[in-house]
């Protein structure tokens, strides 16, 4: 089983300041989850899982954001999740640390226009355990796209991803049943 493990990967999506302490981007349900989170990456690292921080990071202006938040950014004043501020930073108690892999994205998927696929398949990869934020949206289309992609098994740990409202998470698992 430990050669199985080589061959995993743990997703760690956007567990960021501005989506889960505060701000324009809040997750509700994000800070519930941390402790689980902080849990998982434990047991990854035991296990010898490559971890994968996806987190988001835009241009202070703005000009890498999706149109819809657009409004967000301007000269003067700091957007959700820019590069370099306090809220782009990972919540307290998760650490990247050596042999760890920090992955930036500008949308909801990690794979979208990133090189994830690339790095997943250099380092063997073929499974893949997801937790983070936000369910309908980055946990959703970054799930959708490593199953296009083939990674099989494709594992979301419930207790360890969140949504605005439970009803909003516990509705995406319920529709996919």
């Amino acid at each position: 089983m430990a050669e199985d493990w080589k061959r995993t990967a743990l997703l760690v999506i956007d567990m960021q300041k501005d989506f889960v302490e505060g701000g324009p981007m809040l997750v509700k349900g994000g800070k519930d989850v941390v402790p689980n989170v902080i849990k998982a990456v434990e047991v990854a690292r035991e296990r010898g899982i490559l971890i994968v921080w996806v987190v988001r990071e835009h241009d202070p202006l703005g000009r890498d954001v999706e149109l819809f938040r657009r409004h967000l950014y301007s000269p003067g004043k700091v957007g959700p999740t820019s590069k370099g501020s306090e809220g782009a930073e990972l919540v307290d108690g998760l650490v990247i640390r050596e042999g760890d892999y920090k992955l930036v994205k500008t949308r909801f998927s990690a794979f979208f226009s990133t090189h994830l696929h690339s790095v997943l398949q250099g380092a063997g990869i073929n499974s893949l355990v997801v937790t983070g934020v936000q369910t309908p949206n980055c946990i959703r289309q970054t799930v959708f796209d490593a199953v296009a992609l083939d990674y099989k098994p494709v594992t979301v740990i419930v207790d360890a991803t969140a949504a605005a409202t439970p009803d909003i998470h516990l509705g995406l698992y319920l529709s996919a049943s």
